[in-house]
């Protein structure tokens, strides 16, 4: 690898090692989406379901248009019972901010698991003073096995009422627990949850490995330099949401002696940066495909626009009238750069993808617009939509249609979708 990169290098290294470079496959099954998600290490979820959820996107951004149940069966469910099923599960953590991740990486939280402990668990503190709230849910997941919020407070109501029967209390215990390790998510039934005890979820062949805090912070360090191919310091502790920035330096310390990462400078880059053994280079990278905001090429803002000079924030919060670009925009990607951003809507009803708003970055050429249509028509394929309609606002809808003869057209809309739930993290 070399030791000075330009930044549209730098750009392919990274987009490589998340996949963009691999052909799509003819046919997307278990064998593919598992692929897909151990090259990014996890799949972020969010509970916003304007066009599809957060945690579909990012398979169809690398794969092309696959069947959702297919990645439910792999991560939503576990065996009956909530026993887990022998190879294969995957469970959620707080791994970046709520996430699906493999059931054999539940022993490298447990440094996380232990630190949230220890700031949330402490005497005095709230999970102190609802001791009996904790202590009773514990006791119904133990007799019921695994239950979602809705069973346990059907049952809070039929028993012996007190200030600690507080459905918002009863919930927050649930969510403590789940930051202390000491239940799990058994899967999901819609988007609702389903909390276990951790044993009742996690084979005790798991459950029971340890592994140091140094460890688990290095191992976590080196598989975000794989995701990345090239990252700073900054990027590889985001990556997983490591806080310790004296551990995130002493983890590449210890990978560049061993041989896996490598210092290279970036051109543009202010900050020294570092490029895993495994990292390729390829001369182009040829995709066109929206992303999520939650997909690990963008999650992390200050990476994006240093890597593709993207500004991106998400406005669901901003009033209507006071958003930029719209209510949940899309980055689009072509080759190695983002091109553009599209707020899109999943009509269901008409059977419409509704492209709300679409902008154009700094300097596009004017082709893009034929590789953007294309990836709108394949997402509105993927999503069983039959139609395809495009607003008036922004400065790359004009563009868009007139690509897309057979498009309607429409006005803006100011009334936005009602504000999500946001998903417990």
């Amino acid at each position: 690898m070399k030791q000075h990169l330009s930044l549209p290098e730098a750009r392919r290294i990274a987009l490589a090692a998340q996949g963009f470079t691999r052909p799509q496959p003819a046919s997307v099954g278990a064998r593919q989406l598992n692929g897909a998600i151990a090259r990014m290490g996890v799949l972020q979820i969010d509970s916003v379901n304007v066009f599809s959820r957060s945690h579909y996107v990012p398979l169809f951004s690398r794969l092309g248009a696959y069947e959702t149940a297919d990645l439910d069966r792999l991560v939503l469910r576990h065996g009956a019972g909530g026993k887990p099923r022998s190879t294969g599960a995957y469970i959620e953590y707080l791994a970046h901010e709520a996430t699906f991740l493999p059931v054999a990486d539940w022993p490298l939280w447990r440094f996380r698991m232990d630190a949230m402990r220890a700031k949330y668990g402490a005497p005095g503190g709230w999970y102190a003073e609802n001791a009996a709230t904790v202590e009773w849910v514990r006791a119904e997941l133990a007799a019921r096995g695994p239950l979602r919020p809705a069973e346990i407070e059907s049952d809070a109501h039929r028993g012996a009422r007190g200030p600690w029967w507080d459905w918002d209390v009863v919930k927050r215990a649930l969510e403590m627990m789940w930051r202390f390790g000491e239940v799990a998510i058994a899967g999901r039934r819609g988007f609702e949850r389903r909390y276990a005890l951790a044993e009742q979820v996690v084979p005790s062949s798991v459950l029971d490995q340890t592994l140091s805090r140094e460890d688990s912070i290095r191992e976590l360090v080196r598989r975000a330099a794989r995701a990345s191919g090239v990252a700073t310091a900054s990027d590889l502790a985001d990556y997983y949401r490591l806080r310790d920035r004296n551990a995130v330096l002493s983890s590449i310390s210890d990978l560049v002696d061993s041989g896996e990462l490598a210092p290279v400078t970036v051109a543009g880059w202010a900050k020294p940066a570092w490029v895993h053994r495994d990292a390729a280079l390829p001369r182009r990278v040829d995709a066109a495909t929206i992303l999520t905001p939650f997909d690990p090429v963008v999650w992390f803002r200050e990476r994006a626009e240093r890597l593709f000079d993207f500004d991106y924030r998400i406005e669901i919060y901003t009033p209507a009238a006071k958003r930029r670009f719209g209510y949940y925009s899309l980055p689009v990607l072509v080759d190695d750069r983002i091109v553009g951003r599209v707020d899109l809507k999943a009509d269901r009803a008409a059977s419409t993808l509704r492209v709300q708003s679409a902008w154009w970055e700094a300097d596009v050429a004017p082709s893009a617009a034929e590789r953007v249509a294309r990836a709108l028509r394949e997402a509105a394929a993927w999503q069983g939509l039959e139609r395809i309609s495009i607003s008036s606002w922004g400065d790359a809808t004009d563009d868009l249609a007139f690509v897309m003869a057979d498009a309607a057209r429409h006005e803006r809309v100011l009334d936005a979708p009602a504000d999500p739930e946001p998903e417990a993290a």
